[in-house]
Order: C-alpha cells, then sequence, then structure tokens
C-alpha cells in the first residue's frame, strides 16, 4: 500500500478538495476561517498550502460566515456547500446558533471548530471550559442536539473515518444538515502515513428515494377517494428538483397547490393552480382552500406551526393528513398518512396512477381576489407626510424586480409580509423562517449570490436585524460580491411589538423608544454600511426608493437603501391565528381580554387525527 505522511489538517483538506459532485464541480466549494489559536497553526497552514485548489475566505463573525455557507447550499439546492472553521471557545460556541439554524432548515454545513488538546499536556488550555464531572467534555459538546453529526478528531487516524461519515451525511437527502467535526488543535499538526487511495476523487450523488409500494398504494387510495384534495408545497419540492413535475401534477389533475415559506417560488405565482401562501403569513385564498380540504398533501414540509395554523387552520372534520417526505420523522408527523418517498419521485407514481383523474379546482375567483388585496396594499402611496409600511417598500421592490430577482429576507417583519405579498417568479424567493434567526440577512444575501451569481440579489432586512448582524457587508464589499440591501428603519423591534401588544402587552422594550436609555437612539445606517465599503443611499420616499432600486442594478459592490418604515402597520389581508400563550393572571385588563380571546381561539385546534 502506498502511504503518503501528511498531518491531520492536511490530509483532511487534500481529501475536501476531492470531493465530487457529478458534474465534476467540488461538493465542499471552500471554506470560510477565523483563526485563532485553536485552529491556525494546524488548519491553517494546511489550507494557505492548498491556495485555489480548496479555496479560503475570511469573514467577519464566526455565526454569519456559516450564515453565509448555508445560505449557498439552500440556493444551490443543498447539491453544494461550504465548510467553516473556527477557533476554540468563543469561536466555536459563536457557531452553535447557524448550526441549529442549519439543522431546523435540514441544509448542509460542514463546521470545523477546533478543540482542546487531546493529550492534556497544557490542560486547561485557554479558552477550554472545564467540565468538573466529566473528563471529556469540550465547549464543543455544544454541538452536539444541532449537528445531524458529530465526531471529535483526537487522532489523525481518525479522519479516515470521520470525513465519509460526515459526506455521506451533507448529502443524504433524509439525513441532510450539519456535520460538526471537533478537531483537536495538537491532532491537527500530528503526522501520519495515510494510504493515497484515500485521496483519490471521488464523486457523491444524492440519491432519490423510492416509495415502498404499500405506502404508495395507501397513498394513491387516499387521494383517488378525496373529495377536496390540496397539496402543501414545502422546501422539499424545491430541493428534489420537482417544480415541473408538480406543476404538471397540480395542472394534470387540477389540485390546488399552496405555498410554506420554504415551499414558495417552488411554482411561479401566475401559475393557475397556485393558490398562494399558507397559515399564519399565508392569504385568504389559500387559507380558504386549507380550511375545506378533506385531504391536505403535504409534500417536503414539516408542517411547522406557522403552515397549519398552530393547527387550527385544517377545519373539515374529515380531514385527513398525507404527508411525503424523505425523512420518516416528518412524514409521520401528526398521524399523517406517511409516504417516505422523493418528492419528485412520488409525485411521478402518484400521477402515473392516478390517470386522467381530476377534481374540481377552487374558483379561480379566490386568486384574482387575493390578487387584488396583495395589489392594494403593495401600492405606492399617496401624496403626504406619512412613513410608508412595509408593504409599500415591498411594492417599490416588486415592481423594479424582474424575472432574475430573488428576494430574501430571514427574521421580523419581512418573512410574513413577504411571504403574503411578494409575487414571485420560480426560484426568485428565499426566506429563512424555519429559526427566523435575525442576522441571516446580509451574510445570507453573499451566499445567494456566490451560488447564484446571475440572480439579482435584493435583501431585504430590518434595523433590528442588520444591528444584530451586519459585518459580511465588509466582507461582501472585500470580495466584490454585489447584491442589494434595502434596509427598513423602523427604529426597533416593530414586529414583536405589534405582538406584543396584540397579546394586550403595553408597548415595552421592543421600540428603542420604549426600552430603558438616557440619550435616544440616533443611527446613521448610511454612514454605517459607507463606512464599511458599501455604497449607500437614503431614500426619502417610495418613489425615492425606486429610483434608487433601479440604479442599484448593475453596481460592482453591495449598496444600501435605507428608508424610514411606519413600525405599526402591518398587512391586514389574509392571515389566521397562531398560537402565543398569553398569560392567566394579569394586572392589565388588555391581557385578561386577550387571554379570553386566546381560550376561545384554542378550541378549533386539532393536534391529531
Amino acid at each position: 500500500m502506498t502511504t503518503v505522511r501528511l498531518t491531520a489538517a492536511q490530509a483532511m483538506v487534500r481529501w475536501l478538495a476531492n470531493q465530487r459532485t457529478g458534474d465534476g464541480a467540488r461538493f465542499i466549494e471552500g471554506i470560510w476561517a477565523i483563526f485563532g489559536h485553536g485552529n491556525v497553526a494546524g488548519i491553517g497552514e494546511a489550507l494557505q498550502a492548498a491556495g485555489d485548489d480548496f479555496p479560503t475566505w475570511r469573514g467577519h463573525n464566526e455565526q454569519t460566515m456559516a450564515h453565509t455557507a448555508i445560505a449557498y447550499a439552500k440556493a444551490l439546492k443543498r447539491r453544494r456547500a461550504m465548510a467553516v472553521t473556527t477557533s476554540i471557545g468563543p469561536g466555536a460556541t459563536n457557531l452553535v446558533t447557524a448550526a441549529a439554524l442549519a439543522h431546523v432548515n435540514r441544509l448542509p454545513v460542514l463546521l470545523i471548530p477546533g478543540d482542546v488538546f487531546a493529550n492534556r499536556g497544557p490542560d486547561p488550555v485557554l479558552q477550554q471550559v472545564e467540565d468538573w464531572g466529566d473528563g471529556t467534555v469540550s465547549a464543543n459538546d455544544c454541538f452536539r442536539p444541532v449537528s445531524r453529526y458529530f465526531d471529535r478528531i483526537t487522532r489523525p487516524e481518525h479522519i479516515l473515518t470521520a470525513l465519509p461519515r460526515a459526506l455521506r451525511v451533507m448529502t443524504d437527502p433524509a439525513d441532510c444538515g450539519p456535520v460538526t467535526l471537533a478537531f483537536c488543535q495538537d491532532v491537527q499538526a500530528e503526522a501520519y502515513d495515510y494510504p493515497e487511495s484515500f485521496f483519490a476523487p471521488r464523486v457523491w450523488h444524492v440519491r432519490r428515494p423510492e416509495p415502498d409500494a404499500a405506502e404508495l398504494a395507501q397513498a394513491i387510495a387516499a387521494i383517488r377517494t378525496a373529495k377536496a384534495p390540496v397539496i402543501v408545497a414545502g422546501g422539499g419540492v424545491i430541493y428534489s428538483e420537482a417544480e415541473a413535475t408538480l406543476a404538471a401534477f397540480a395542472t394534470a389533475h387540477a389540485i390546488p397547490v399552496v405555498e410554506t415559506q420554504g415551499g414558495k417560488s417552488a411554482l411561479a405565482h401566475d401559475h393557475a393552480l397556485n393558490f398562494g401562501p399558507v397559515g399564519v403569513t399565508g392569504g385568504s385564498a389559500a387559507n380558504t382552500v386549507c380550511e375545506g380540504a378533506d385531504l391536505v398533501i403535504g409534500v417536503g414540509t414539516r408542517f411547522q406551526d406557522f403552515t397549519t395554523g398552530s393547527w387550527a387552520l385544517f377545519r373539515n372534520p374529515t380531514r385527513r393528513l398525507l404527508s411525503i417526505n424523505v425523512q420518516p420523522f416528518d412524514a409521520a408527523k401528526h398521524g399523517a398518512i406517511g409516504l417516505v418517498s422523493d418528492a419528485r419521485v412520488a409525485l411521478e407514481r402518484i400521477g402515473a396512477a392516478l390517470g386522467a383523474q381530476r377534481w374540481d379546482a377552487p374558483a379561480a375567483a379566490l386568486r384574482t381576489g387575493w390578487a387584488q388585496a396583495t395589489a392594494a396594499v403593495k401600492a405606492a402611496p399617496g401624496a403626504g407626510n406619512a412613513l410608508p409600511t412595509d408593504a409599500q417598500v415591498i411594492g417599490a421592490v416588486q415592481r423594479t424586480a424582474g424575472p432574475a430577482t430573488v428576494v430574501m429576507g430571514a427574521a421580523g417583519t419581512m418573512p410574513g409580509e413577504l411571504h403574503k405579498i411578494w409575487n414571485a417568479s420560480q426560484g426568485g424567493y428565499h426566506m429563512e423562517y424555519g429559526y427566523s434567526c435575525m442576522g441571516y440577512e446580509v451574510a445570507g444575501a453573499l451566499g445567494i449570490k456566490l451560488a447564484r451569481p446571475e440572480a439579482d440579489v435584493v435583501c431585504m432586512v430590518g434595523d433590528g436585524s442588520y444591528m444584530m448582524a451586519n459585518s459580511e457587508l465588509a466582507t461582501a464589499v472585500m470580495m466584490g460580491v454585489p447584491f442589494t440591501v434595502v434596509l427598513t428603519d423602523n427604529r426597533g423591534y416593530g414586529c414583536i411589538n405589534r405582538l406584543q401588544q396584540g397579546c394586550g402587552g403595553a408597548p415595552f422594550n421592543n421600540l428603542l423608544d420604549d426600552a430603558r436609555h438616557v440619550n435616544p437612539s440616533a443611527i446613521d445606517f448610511v454612514a454605517h454600511a459607507a463606512a464599511m465599503g458599501a455604497k449607500a443611499v437614503k431614500a426619502a420616499d417610495i418613489a425615492g426608493l425606486e429610483a434608487e432600486l433601479k440604479a442599484a442594478k448593475g453596481a460592482d459592490r453591495p449598496v444600501v437603501i435605507v428608508i424610514d418604515t411606519d413600525p405599526a402597520p402591518s398587512t391586514e389581508a389574509g392571515g389566521h391565528w397562531w398560537d402565543v400563550a398569553v398569560p392567566e393572571v394579569s394586572a392589565r385588563p388588555e391581557v385578561n381580554a386577550a387571554r379570553a380571546r386566546y381560550e376561545e381561539q384554542t378550541k378549533s385546534r386539532r393536534l391529531a387525527d
């Protein structure tokens, strides 16, 4: 057996550089790195030597580096991914939030935090978290509940098994998610005689699980006997590349389709069977269809509470669930008839079995009525000095968008408003709403643009999320990666302020003026973004915003457009109840009234079949 003597870090980098997709590209495109004493000497040396064979990019925050990597994988439908390396201690634990985001959203990312010394020579090393009852614990054990696969590399030969296991998870449609390889810093630098065969290029294929015959028959029978079926399209439709199959299936059988946050843009908004967004942030068309459905066919959805209206949306007393999903855990939720299968394969098989069978599609007036409602709230405001709403800001972006536009966001007001009223072209919507993580937006926009350089990426972010994590704007400037940021300044957390008051609470600690302060906040976001090298402007009104959006197209760097907005309004049309527990006892009459409404609304909830 021919061997080559390398450090464990050098071997890892060499192996990762040789893992390929079916079209010959690297599956792990490269690695984001912030170096510290836990990874600079070992992994850092190996990455510097690799050069362009395995690119290294430098970010400004460990969490947002990982967000960029996660958005990249999401934008490429999980067909490619990125890695992230950090030091031990705070560098590592800064990644935990991003790992949880990837875990919830079933997105692949390879996390390689440095770890303590395996030989325990300098024990305790700088930044080491010590467990008084367990000598094997380090800070990296925080990753265990938010990793699909976790391993600790304590010997150089461990990578011979750990790395293939990591890629197996990341390319498996059912197990897909974050992998954490906690890499002891002394082991990174240790040499070992690795087999040359270990580094031979390998192609990783994403399998398409075939349905079980009995499960398929049960699913077909359920659909055949349904009187009013509806399809709930989730992100699994997109990851399966089943968009065209879903469109053909819906058309052939006249079954309406409604969209989750993850599934929005699987069908273009103007498809005749696309009845739009569903659930808490849904539209009247979709929610009306779902209320009367006797068979709810989930395709690649987790049936999150925002999708189901906290399980109060599907009100037909004869309602059944059919869940098509690659992950058995998701397919079996809430007593559903489970069909464990790739979405595209399942739709093809079911469609062939149904033949020419068709249903009576819901009235087209539902779609046109909802389109009219969304057009009204997105319309440019008339003359006056009132601050624009977030919906009016979205309207300005919509009017300047083209077929290549990808609108994206994550937390706060924008996910709900965009899900409701954005007219998405096929593939033109990217929302992180599984974890609804503030701070994903700017970093995510960078990841999308790296994955899809031809796209016109528009990042919709509020001032609260922008303040939480904006440093990768400087990274995008440094790398010359252009995208547009529309920063709506409503001076605080407007979304949660509305929720607080909707639950009977007094405005408190959400808007900046309602928080404890001595000096009023006066943040100059234009100056801040410009200081990081972005082109930054302030739009005085909606007309000015439209002009700046048009001017931003074709820029060679990120463009940040700031506009002041009214924190109070949200789109009243559409929507559905969402279960947010209201205190049973309070000195506030408003809370007691909200509690009474809450108790009445929970009566319509149906938790399982």
